[in-house]
């Protein structure tokens, strides 16, 4: 292998679980965003913009549908001989017949420290596989070049309120790291740690052989970056002043692609000059019927809309039939809404089918009786391959996954804040 000067290394391996029925059988970075993209698109795509060619994906947790995405890395230009990307799942080593999961993030690059040595990078960029975001990480390389930098970790300013949900990074007058709080409940500052790190590769290889030895969970938030503060290496903050959206609830995967309709939206899908590339067979253009309404909605290609269509994100191949109509919304790739169905404020993931008349998100929007944590803001999900059938009425806050049928409701209901899954 040629040497490298920096490569960038994916977590991607991730549950999901506070996205509820959307990651009950697909990876958090495989999930549908913004109609026709996957999650994992962003980083990947700001990898091989910002000229990054050699990228290590660490999958686990359901990794059959982001495997097929990633491919050989074809739509994102990094099918290469030298490089390219790579997808590196948990495996055996001598010695262990259970197998090694990987058990915290910092653990799973230790896990993939040979796949790093045979680029012998002198910088790596640690990325997660779960946010929305444009970057040119080659400006972040600079300064960590600049700073003479060990670590780099690349900080957004966010509300001093929900500030106690990020970790939250301490930095002097020069921007240099002098205390990391991991969900403070009073913060110090508002710089949130956006989970990308840059480090020169040999300090942080010795940093993962040391706290391997002690934590089996070595987490990069909870040990190696609090350790290289300690210690007084080189910890700077790179501060980002772009669009950055974590979507791991469902609320905030919901706002994310609702901003996406905006008359001008705030995050730019059609920049030129930043491509967001995925992996999506040649589809059909999209077809509206003679008394279609479809208002300040995003439709992607292979669509066929026959009803009504407000305010909501439709991915490829979705059909909504006569008399259906559908309000702020998120619809994903290949689902059937069937005639006279009414879809307000929920969640729809891929291959479903809705049937006739059906209602979703009606009623007050009572907490989730056992998921409040997930089910509190009146969206209700759906999980993929799900079927709906004809004349039910489905509460706000609901959770919906399996084939299910007529009998599988109460009276024809599923009442607010429950689940159904089959």
């Amino acid at each position: 292998m040629n040497k490298k000067e920096m490569i960038a290394m994916l977590l991607a391996g991730g549950q999901g679980s506070r996205l509820g029925a959307l990651t009950k059988q697909i990876a958090k970075p495989a999930v549908m965003f913004g109609g026709k993209y996957r999650i994992i698109d962003f980083p990947l795509s700001n990898c091989i913009n910002s000229g990054i060619d050699t990228v290590g994906v660490l999958t686990q947790y359901e990794p059959l549908l982001l495997t097929k995405h990633i491919g050989i890395g074809i739509p994102w230009d990094l099918d290469r001989r030298n490089g390219g990307v790579t997808v590196l799942p948990p495996f055996q080593k001598t010695g262990n017949k259970q197998g090694s999961w990987y058990s915290g993030t910092a653990n799973a690059i230790y896990h993939n420290i040979r796949y790093i040595d045979d680029y012998d990078p002198e910088y790596i960029l640690v990325l997660s596989g779960d946010h929305v975001y444009k970057m040119d990480y080659s400006e972040m390389l600079e300064e960590h070049k600049k700073n003479g930098a060990d670590a780099t970790i690349a900080v957004i300013e966010v509300p001093m309120e929900i500030a106690p949900q990020f970790g939250i990074m301490n930095a002097n007058s020069e921007g240099r790291i002098v205390e990391f709080e991991e969900k403070p409940a009073q913060p110090k500052s508002n710089l949130a740690s956006m989970g990308i790190y840059i480090f020169t590769w040999k300090v942080l290889r010795e940093a993962l052989l040391k706290d391997n030895t002690i934590h089996e969970d070595s987490d990069f938030g909870k040990h190696i970056i609090p350790d290289m503060i300690n210690s007084e290496k080189n910890v700077y903050a790179y501060r980002f002043n772009d669009y950055w959206r974590d979507i791991g609830t469902i609320e905030a995967y919901w706002k994310a692609n609702m901003e996406l309709t905006e008359t001008v939206p705030i995050f730019n899908l059609y920049d030129e000059f930043w491509k967001i590339y995925t992996n999506i067979e040649h589809q059909l253009p999209q077809y509206a019927g003679n008394d279609a309404i479809i208002e300040q909605s995003l439709v992607s290609e292979g669509c066929e809309v026959y009803g009504e269509v407000y305010h909501s994100v439709l991915g490829p191949k979705v059909i909504v039939e006569e008399g259906a109509v559908i309000r702020n919304s998120i619809i994903m790739g290949e689902t059937i809404v069937r005639k006279g169905a009414n879809l307000e404020t929920c969640i729809v993931s891929e291959k479903c089918e809705i049937g006739e008349n059906t209602y979703i998100g009606v009623g007050e929007a009572v907490p989730h009786v056992t998921k409040p944590h997930i089910y509190s803001s009146g969206i209700s999900a759906i999980g993929d391959n799900t079927i709906i059938p004809d004349n039910v009425k489905i509460g706000k806050n609901c959770e919906v996954s399996g084939h299910t049928l007529q009998d599988h409701y109460e009276d024809g209901v599923l009442e607010s804040g429950h689940s159904l899954i089959i």
